[in-house]
C-alpha cells in the first residue's frame, strides 16, 4: 500500500494555510448571514455589489480586476445580477463601445440591507483584538500583499 508523501508545514506554508482558512470562514459566515436573511447571493455576487455600491459605476473589467475574476467569470455575476435587477449595463459616456455597471435602486437597497452582515461578520472576526491588535493586523497584511504584488 503505498502512503502520501507528508511533508511538515514550515511558518511560511502556515501562514498560506492560515490566510486561506480566515478567508474560507469569512465567506462561510457571511454567506450564511445573508442566507438567514433571504437574501439569495454567493459572496462572489455580494463582492461585486460592494465595490458598486462603495466606488460607483464601473466597467466590467474594472470589476473582474478589483475583485480577482476573470472576464468570463464576471460576466456571469453580472449577468445574474442583471436578471435578479440589482446592476444594470448603460452605455459608457465617453466611450461608445464600453458599457458602465452600475446600481439600480433595488440593488442600492439590497446592499443598504447587506452592509451590516458584512459589518458584523468582520467584527465578528476581529472581536477577540484590540484596536492596537486590529491596527497591527491590517499593517501585517497590507505589507503581505503589497510584497506579493511588487515586481522583481
Amino acid at each position: 500500500m503505498n502512503t502520501p508523501l507528508c511533508f511538515p508545514i514550515d511558518d511560511q506554508e502556515r501562514l498560506g494555510a492560515l490566510v486561506g482558512q480566515v478567508r474560507t470562514e469569512i465567506v462561510r459566515r457571511l454567506e450564511t448571514e445573508l442566507a438567514a436573511q433571504g437574501v439569495g447571493l454567493r459572496f462572489t455576487q455580494f463582492l461585486v455589489l460592494k465595490k458598486l455600491a462603495t466606488c460607483g459605476p464601473k466597467s466590467a473589467t474594472e470589476l473582474a480586476r478589483a475583485i480577482d475574476l476573470d472576464g468570463g467569470a464576471m460576466t456571469r455575476q453580472l449577468d445574474q445580477l442583471e436578471t435578479k435587477g440589482y446592476l444594470r449595463r448603460t452605455p459608457h459616456e465617453q466611450d461608445r463601445r464600453a458599457l458602465r455597471i452600475e446600481l439600480t435602486e433595488a440593488g442600492e437597497a439590497l446592499w443598504k440591507h447587506m452592509y451590516d452582515s458584512n459589518a458584523a461578520t468582520l467584527e465578528r472576526a476581529q472581536r477577540d483584538l484590540n484596536q492596537e491588535e486590529r491596527d497591527r493586523l491590517h499593517d501585517y497584511l497590507e505589507r503581505v500583499l503589497r510584497a506579493l504584488r511588487e515586481k522583481d
